[in-house]
Parts: C-alpha cells; sequence; structure tokens
C-alpha cells in the first residue's frame, strides 16, 4: 500500500519510525488559535472557534487546541524534532498556522533544526466581512528545508499564494478541513514518488493529495473518528484510481 495511517499520539508514533524516511512534512496542527490569554484560551473548544454557531456539521472536536503560546513553541519544537529526524537532507516541511500563532511558528520550526524559508498564503474568498476591519481571509503556511534544497531532485515551479473556499456541507468532514486542491499543489514540494508525513492527519486531506500526485503517505490521527474518516478517504482514493497496471492477476 502505498499509505499507512497510524492512530495515536504523534510524538509517539514519530518516535518508532526510522530515520530519513520521508521526504516532506506537511501539516496542519492545532495551533491554538486564540491562545494568547486564558480566557481565549480555555473558554471555547476548536468546535466553537471554527465553526459557526449554526452549523449543522457532526463534526467531533480535536484535542490540543487549548495551550498557551509557550506550551504550544515547546510542543510543535518537540514534534518538529523528531521530524527533522525522519526527513532525508534536503526535504521540506510546511505547516499552516494563523496571523496569531505566525511568529512563535517560525520561532519553533528553527529550534528544532530547520532552516526557514517563508511564509506562503492560502486564501479564503467566503471569509466573513468584518466592519470597520480588514477582513481575515488569509491563513499562512510556514515552509522550511532540511538543509539545503537540489532544485535539479524536483524540478518544480510552485506558486506562493493558494485561493480556495473551505469545504462545506457534506464535504466537510473535519472542523479545520483543508481544500484538496490546495494540497495537492503542496504536495508537489515532494518529488515524485517521495514520501509525505502528516503527523496530524484529520480526514485525511493531505493524504488524499498526495496520493493523487503519485506520492506515498504517512499519517498519524489521534483522534478515532478522524482516524476512521481519513482510512476511508485514503482507501477510496487508491481504489478509485487504480489502473490495470496496478492490478496482478492470479493464474
Amino acid at each position: 500500500m502505498p499509505f499507512s495511517l497510524h492512530r495515536g499520539d504523534a510524538l509517539s508514533v514519530l518516535a518508532d519510525l526510522p530515520n530519513d524516511c520521508v521526504d516532506s512534512v506537511i501539516t496542519d496542527p492545532p495551533y491554538n488559535s486564540g491562545g494568547r490569554t486564558a480566557k481565549e484560551r480555555t473558554t471555547r473548544s476548536a468546535k466553537q472557534k471554527y465553526t459557526s454557531t449554526d452549523a449543522q456539521h457532526a463534526l467531533p472536536d480535536f484535542t490540543g487546541e487549548n495551550m498557551d503560546q509557550r506550551s504550544y513553541g515547546f510542543w510543535l519544537t518537540q514534534i518538529m524534532t523528531e521530524a527533522h529526524r525522519l526527513t532525508r537532507t534536503g526535504g521540506t516541511a510546511l505547516l499552516f498556522t494563523d496571523w496569531r500563532q505566525l511568529p512563535v511558528t517560525t520561532d519553533a520550526i528553527q529550534a528544532a533544526g530547520w532552516l526557514w524559508r517563508g511564509v506562503l498564503a492560502w486564501h479564503k474568498p467566503q471569509a466573513r466581512p468584518q466592519k470597520g476591519r480588514f477582513t481575515q481571509n488569509c491563513e499562512f503556511i510556514v515552509w522550511a528545508s532540511k538543509g539545503a534544497i537540489d532544485g535539479s531532485r524536483n524540478p518544480v515551479y510552485l506558486p506562493g499564494l493558494y485561493s480556495a473556499s473551505q469545504p462545506s456541507g457534506k464535504n466537510r468532514q473535519h472542523i479545520t478541513q483543508k481544500p484538496v486542491d490546495v494540497m495537492r499543489e503542496l504536495v508537489k514540494i515532494s518529488p515524485e514518488g517521495g514520501t509525505v508525513l502528516d503527523f496530524c492527519a484529520g480526514s485525511g486531506s493531505t493524504g488524499v493529495a498526495a496520493l493523487l500526485e503519485g506520492r506515498d503517505f504517512i499519517g498519524v490521527e489521534k483522534t478515532e473518528h478522524y482516524a476512521s474518516i481519513a482510512t476511508d478517504r485514503l482507501t477510496e482514493t487508491i481504489r478509485a484510481n487504480l489502473t490495470q497496471d496496478d492490478v496482478i492477476l492470479a493464474g
């Protein structure tokens, strides 16, 4: 199988994986948006933060969304240090974040040993306008590398700005689900046939994108509900894209 999905705590799972087994780490960690004060941090769950009050989606909460910024920075440094060990030299890391946590994310990724390369932007056209204010219609993607990047190994030219709405209605299977179209562009930073790691796999969008773009995938998800959804989506992606060359007939 071109993918494996592990159910459990990310730090524990990553500790059991071998050195130099992935080409890119692409993930959307629970980045504790609004965690600057005790009130912001403890009074709302992930679902309350990221879904509207009239949302009809039966989306379970996920853990890890109530840390303050120092705790988040410490946790992210720990796990990105482990991810650094797993990544081949010249490999890359891409982490989603928002404007509040952008500074601590860039600090943590460098403290973990990565070379910070820049910040990408994901524009969300359907963001809610705010009277008298600028619309907060962007999330950010901090990207970095493990040492120098050999452009000849993966000669792609990728944009730094992506525009797409978050999945909605029956297509929304996770509170903070990312569009597969955006993720398909991002996974191209991994060379063809390479392996992408997402240690906060959620409903599996990174993995689906990786498989569709000819990459292998290693995922880790702690919440049982979302791990089950991710498994189904990844399996269906494989089935839907099988060709005759992929099937071996027994004589």
